[in-house]
């Protein structure tokens, strides 16, 4: 990892430090839009082909119902494991459900907020090099708790056409409708224009590879009329160290993401004197080589660095400028730098807080801002699966008071329609008086 004193740097040179391995999205848009194309034309005809094209797998039914599949069988470890994830992400979830907000704002003029759930959703589960039963619990839950009628759960196919038992039991757990055996642009299409087997739905969600990314965004552009989540790249994580972190634990939490593939980044921010540098590298040597998928992360480390920060003010600054996917602040004290915090998607507090514990069970979800978007994006949530409607009310008295403010308003922007729609009311209301009091 290539090393950066923030203190012998200039402005520009910092402030490159914030840009990501570079995604080249306008040769990718030219791979994927034929395939968005053809699942518009074809539907399922369309994903059949891809599938065996690109996961060798031929497909009999693109699309089936979970409530038809019987219960998978899981080893009693694993099940309690996915349980217990599934209680603490439901829980924190839930407690984002937020009371109905109304307010007067003067006498007879009542105005208030209102959810309701998306009704069908999409959710993109990836299984290319690891499978995520994890991630179908992120959006599968919020999407439960919201009420969102259709959930479509995309994941690839295994090499004999099922589906991952893991996931599956998550998908049944968190009340998912339909799963299609898709991956790739392919599955994203699917969901967004809706074939003879996949309903058609609202927004999706979800990570994948740079295929995905450039389907969700070509899609959300398109007469397919649909939304994501957020935009998203590949995994970060930026650590922020003092001479109070072991070692190991720094090394440990930078391979948890640079394992995910060789176009992740991670980055550590050492706060202050007294950190054994060699040491973390030492430790990222020994760990990386026993690794299983050290390749990936070897290749991640390749275009990662470390930052020297003179002190904690000046690693959170940089942290807030780099805006980073995970932020784990593994420093005495930790809990203090709170509220110092701007521009991160999850933050990890304290020495016994991994990363790992986020990504499957503490009950936030993983589903995260990359690539710098932290800065004006959040992770996904149950308002993810929401919209809101305001609403208003008046009474004759709300109109008499606030009618003549309207008028004149519209007056100034010539707007005489909408001024006489409440001009016509006030003498309607006025003509009425005058008659009762006769």
């Amino acid at each position: 990892m290539k090393s950066y004193k923030l203190s012998e740097l200039n402005h520009d040179a910092v402030t490159s430090l914030k840009a990501r391995p570079r995604i080249d999205f306008s040769s990718i848009f030219g791979v994927v839009q034929p395939i968005v194309d053809d699942v518009r034309n074809r539907g399922d005809a369309a994903v059949r082909d891809y599938t065996a094209k690109f996961d060798k797998v031929e497909l009999k039914e693109t699309v089936v119902s979970v409530s038809d599949l019987p219960e998978p069988e899981l080893d009693a470890a694993v099940k309690e494991a996915f349980d217990v994830a599934y209680d603490n992400i439901y829980a924190f979830h839930a407690a984002q459900i937020s009371a109905e907000k109304s307010v007067e704002n003067m006498p007879g003029v009542k105005c208030k907020r209102v959810a309701r759930s998306i009704a069908s959703v999409g959710l993109y589960v990836p299984g290319g090099t690891a499978v995520l039963p994890s991630t179908a619990l992120m959006l599968a839950i919020p999407a439960q708790i919201a009420g969102c009628g259709t959930v479509v759960l995309a994941t690839p196919p295994s090499q004999d056409g099922s589906i991952c038992k893991e996931v599956l039991y998550c998908a049944k757990k968190a009340g998912v409708t339909h799963i299609l055996k898709a991956g790739g642009a392919q599955a994203i299409s699917a969901m967004a224009w809706g074939t003879e087997s996949c309903p058609k739905v609202e927004k999706i969600f979800g990570p994948g590879n740079q295929y995905v990314t450039a389907a969700k965004m070509i899609l959300q552009n398109s007469e397919a009329m649909i939304s994501i989540d957020m935009p998203a790249g590949p995994s970060e994580v930026l650590v922020i160290a003092d001479r109070y972190a072991s070692p190991v634990h720094i090394a440990a939490d930078l391979l948890s993401q640079a394992e995910h593939g060789p176009d992740s980044q991670v980055v550590l921010v050492i706060s202050g004197d007294g950190v054994d540098l060699k040491a973390i590298e030492e430790e990222l040597s020994k760990q990386c080589k026993s690794l299983p998928r050290g390749e990936f992360a070897s290749k991640a480390l390749s275009h990662s660095f470390t930052v020297f920060a003179r002190d904690m003010v000046e690693a959170v600054s940089f942290s807030n400028l780099y805006a980073p996917e995970h932020l784990i602040i593994n420093v005495k004290d930790a809990e203090k730098w709170e509220s110092f915090i701007q521009n991160a998607g999850s933050v990890f507090l304290g020495p016994w807080t991994p990363e790992s514990v986020g990504d499957y069970a503490s009950g936030t979800n993983h589903v995260l801002p990359t690539y710098g978007y932290a800065r004006m994006y959040g992770g996904v949530s149950l308002d993810s699966f929401l919209k809101y409607m305001t609403i208003q009310s008046l009474t004759e008295e709300g109109l008499r008071k606030l009618g003549p403010y309207v008028e004149k308003m519209a007056e100034v922007e010539g707007l005489d329609a909408h001024k006489r729609a409440v001009s016509l009311r006030l003498k309607d209301i006025e003509a009425r008086q005058i008659s009762t009091s006769r």
